[in-house]
């Protein structure tokens, strides 16, 4: 799409982005509906829907290995319950994860596209996220290209995203493309409204609020403005894009938010690991232990 057809599409939505309303809207929201949420049946569903995460620098072929042993390890373990919905890594590690991973039903997630600033040629990036693809990845979470967002260079944003979303193909496998907006970055309601409509409508399957490595990470009001953007997406197009939190969400207190935002804008149709994800690493045995009422710590 050209750059003036991205403005009419802005320009025609609805999504709130006053930012002080924004804030009342959300307050109102959780204090409307949280409690209703806290119980264990929730606990489950949200467990169901994290992406286990490990990106740090120290990360290494035998300590990914160990990570994702450990996801086999809880579902043997811990048959009764439902296990996380991916394992998320660099893209480097998407075969070590692929050779690792016995446990069912669980996706292979990889960060790619010069994940956490994006700052690289487009020809990196695609290359990158073919081969995590071809690796076994199942998932590729990006980074939204802010450096032509603050040029207002729509038609690139949209060209790049499209491109890396089409290098996620390998044989019959097309991989779901996560975008994160990096709303930390961005901070303003317009700015995060702006962001999920280019990024919808350039392929995104989810659009994620933060990387949780440079700025700061999600935030109920940025989630509620992603959310209704996503619903008036899809009362426009017809296409389900999901939604997912990430970037110290730690408790389950943390978790329950968005889990009520998305219930509450997006309706019972997302609750679910293939349209809801929470990014994470600490809250998994957190919210485990909220689960089961010990202080265990399956990974």
């Amino acid at each position: 799409m050209e750059d003036n057809k991205y403005q009419k599409v802005i320009a025609d939505s609805k999504v709130l982005t006053d930012d002080a309303k924004v804030k009342a809207e959300v307050e109102a929201l959780l204090a409307a509906h949280t409690a209703e949420n806290d119980n264990k049946d929730v606990y489950k569903l949200m467990f169901n829907c994290i992406d286990l995460t490990t990106l740090g620098t120290d990360d290494s072929e035998r300590s990914v290995a160990a990570f994702t042993q450990r996801v086999n390890d809880f579902e043997n373990n811990y048959a009764e319950y439902p296990n996380v919905a991916a394992i998320c890594v660099y893209s480097k590690f998407a075969e070590v994860v692929r050779e690792t991973l016995e446990a069912s039903d669980v996706n292979i997630a990889v960060c790619s596209a010069n994940f956490p600033s994006s700052q690289a040629r487009l020809e990196v990036k695609t290359v990158e996220t073919a081969l995590a693809v071809a690796d076994g990845a199942d998932e590729v979470d990006i980074v939204f290209p802010v450096s032509y967002f603050m040029d207002g260079a729509y038609e690139e944003i949209a060209d790049e995203i499209a491109e890396i979303k089409q290098s996620a193909r390998h044989g019959d496998t097309e991989a779901h493309l996560k975008v994160i907006l990096e709303t930390g970055l961005l901070k303003s309601a317009e700015n995060i409204k702006i962001a999920s409509i280019l990024s919808m409508y350039s392929g995104a399957d989810f659009i994620k609020t933060s990387t949780g490595k440079i700025y700061a990470g999600a935030t109920p009001e940025a989630a509620y403005v992603m959310c209704q953007c996503i619903k008036e997406y899809y009362e426009k197009c017809g296409r389900m894009v999901g939604f997912k939190a990430s970037g110290g969400v730690r408790t389950t207190a943390d978790a329950l938010k968005y889990y009520t935002i998305v219930k509450e804008v997006l309706g019972e149709k997302w609750l679910n690991k293939d349209y809801f994800r929470i990014g994470a690493s600490s809250l998994a045995n957190n919210l485990f232990a909220d689960i089961t009422g010990e202080d265990v710590k399956p990974f």
